[in-house]
């Protein structure tokens, strides 16, 4: 598809009729527009801002979805429906860069959290006051991990304790890559929220005076 053909007045008609037609439940008509415009949306769009196909995969699946629910509001004013779902593909990439942002930043906050349990507890240095700092340490994850919703508590298993690739855990969850990276967002979130709960009942003064 070159950038000349998106401005033929043939090719406007027809986008128009199809968009017609799936304004009134016709599918069919979407999936035409879908088979003509998802592989350059995919590869012009798509994978040089996300650089990885899984995730390229997961935004171009959720840019036709969007446009489905919003076909409503495009207004074609003499242009291709094409720059319409480029726009929203590139909202779709910009929105899954600031997930794995957040989602490194929290899971770096998480890592710095626990990082004395990946000491070696049977170096003969360690002290025996050390030692039961680290055992108390492994009980308040296990504990915390325990108050987390299931899946929350299996996506930080994977990803952190298990060490997994991202793909790995996504398809260990039995969910596309970028589903997980919100999933992890969230359980990391949860943790902290856990972690700070106990630790401020542990602080309060009915707790120590107790």
């Amino acid at each position: 598809m070159r950038s000349d053909d998106l401005k033929s007045r043939a090719r406007l008609r027809w986008e128009r009729r199809c968009l017609r037609r799936a304004a009134r439940g016709d599918r069919e008509a979407f999936a035409e527009l879908y088979r003509e415009y998802a592989p350059a949306i995919f590869a012009r769009v798509l994978m040089p801002r996300l650089g990885e196909r899984s995730a390229a995969e997961d935004a171009l699946a959720e840019t036709f979805r969007t446009a489905l629910e919003r076909l409503h509001q495009f207004e074609p004013q003499g242009v291709s429906v094409y720059f319409w779902l480029a726009r929203i593909a590139m909202n779709k990439a910009t929105d899954m860069h600031r997930v794995r942002g957040r989602t490194h930043r929290a899971l770096v906050n998480f890592k710095a959290l626990v990082e004395p349990l990946s000491s070696r507890s049977d170096d003969p240095g360690t002290t025996l006051e050390a030692h039961q700092e680290l055992a108390l340490l492994r009980q308040r994850v296990q504990q915390t991990l325990e108050r987390l919703n299931p899946r929350y508590r299996r996506a930080i298993e994977l990803r952190f304790l298990g060490d997994r690739p991202r793909q790995a855990c996504a398809e260990a969850l039995e969910v596309k890559l970028g589903t997980f990276d919100v999933l992890l967002l969230r359980a990391l979130r949860a943790f902290r929220r856990e972690w700070d709960r106990a630790a401020a009942v542990e602080c309060s003064p009915e707790k120590t005076d107790g």
